[in-house]
Parts: structure tokens; C-alpha cells; sequence
């Protein structure tokens, strides 16, 4: 992380003494080495830099996407769960419309169970 930051610093101070992206690239690729960004990442916070971006730092972003396995979808599982064992996880998904992943997921982390539920 550190070292994008440095990167981006560095594309920033090329943009103002109004190198191009092409030229802009060798050089970074000198001072990071392996470490570098990819020609693409520099060539976007190049343009950015160049259309007034001042800021060095990542746009602010959701932490997780949120699932499905929220109390009332682990609630509902649990109750088919409890009346009929035999449902396989596909059949639970198709009756409760949740992705098999999700309804596996609650399955065996939320209620605890294993395979042969």
C-alpha cells in the first residue's frame, strides 16, 4: 500500500512537470522496479492527475458487500432445516430463492452443522 502511495506521489510530480504518461512510465518502472504499478494503473492515475485530481489516496469504498446470511435468511433455513432433514442444499436454495453458497454457508456456520444435515 505504501509503495502505491509513493507510485501515485511520484505519477502526480510528472503530471506538473508535464511529462506524459508514456515518459512517465520508464521512469517510475527505474525507481520501483518489480514493485511498480502496472502500465495501466499509471496511465489512469496519470489522466486523473492531469484532469485535477490532488488527491494521492483510494476513493472511499464499501468495506464488504453484505450477503444473504442475515438473521431472518438463517431463521428460515433453520425451519425448513427442521422439517424436512433430507433437502439437499440445491432444493433448500430453489424453495428459499438463496444461492446454494450462501444457504451452505448458513448451514454449516450459523447453525453449525456438517455434511449429512
Amino acid at each position: 500500500m505504501q509503495r502505491s502511495l509513493e507510485q501515485r506521489m511520484a505519477t502526480k510530480f510528472c503530471v506538473k512537470l508535464e511529462k506524459s504518461a508514456a515518459e512517465t512510465i520508464p521512469i517510475l518502472k527505474k525507481v520501483f522496479g518489480v514493485d511498480c504499478l502496472s502500465d495501466r494503473q499509471i496511465f489512469r492515475w496519470h489522466k486523473a492527475f492531469a484532469e485535477g485530481r490532488e488527491d494521492v489516496n483510494d476513493e472511499n469504498r464499501a468495506e464488504r458487500p453484505s450477503t444473504s446470511s442475515s438473521d431472518d435468511n438463517v431463521k428460515r433455513v433453520r425451519d425448513l432445516l427442521n422439517t424436512d432433514r433430507r433437502l439437499s442444499v440445491r432444493l433448500f436454495s430453489e424453495t428459499l430463492d438463496i444461492t446454494k453458497t450462501i444457504v451452505d454457508e448458513i448451514v454449516t456456520e450459523s447453525l453449525g452443522m456438517r455434511k449429512g444435515y
